[in-house]
């Protein structure tokens, strides 16, 4: 059995939810998001309180049942506070420069990098080093930050690329002679 099904989602004030058959969508101050619910899922929304509930018998129905409420949950916290990931450039001459819809990376490269912004998205350029990625859908704020990180990942000898501003590389020892 799913313990996280079983917790309820509290609804914050401004945030609505509206259940149409399956598609479920949820409209707040940041954004709509939608989704699709597996048919085996089914929600039950009383005052500020969302419960997921679904037939304890059928094992895919189990399955899909923690999954749906952790993602009603970030499409909750996504449309009333959103989600951020914080890059960080490590590397001589490593820098990031937001320019509209695209962000201008010069990453050790013959030439520069041009990252297209996908709609929903929000990047900023605190400093030339710091790159933050906004939005209200965690999933695509982290597929962003995966894509910018997989031009130049941060190699182990020097630790240079682009990495996450919590991630810790572990360091190689050079070769000896």
């Amino acid at each position: 059995m799913s313990r996280i099904a079983k917790a309820p989602i509290q609804l914050p004030s401004g945030v609505d939810i509206k259940l149409d058959g399956q598609s479920l969508t949820v409209k707040g101050a940041k954004g709509e998001l939608t989704l699709e619910l597996h048919k085996a899922i089914s929600l039950q929304v009383t005052d500020n309180l969302v419960q997921i509930e679904w037939n304890k018998e059928n094992k895919i129905a189990q399955a899909q049942a923690g999954t749906t409420r952790a993602i009603v949950n970030n499409m909750v916290t996504g449309v009333s506070a959103g989600f951020e990931k914080r890059l960080t450039l490590v590397g001589v001459g490593y820098r990031a420069q937001a320019k509209g819809e695209t962000l201008g990376l010069s990453l050790g490269f013959s030439h520069p990098v041009d990252y297209v912004v996908p709609a929903g998205i929000t990047i900023e350029t605190p400093s030339q080093t710091e790159i933050l990625i906004k939005g209200n859908d965690k999933q695509r704020v982290g597929q962003v930050a995966a894509e910018i990180r997989s031009y130049r990942p941060p190699e182990p000898y020097k630790g240079k690329g682009v990495r996450y501003s919590d991630e810790k590389v572990a360091r190689k020892e050079a070769k000896k002679k």
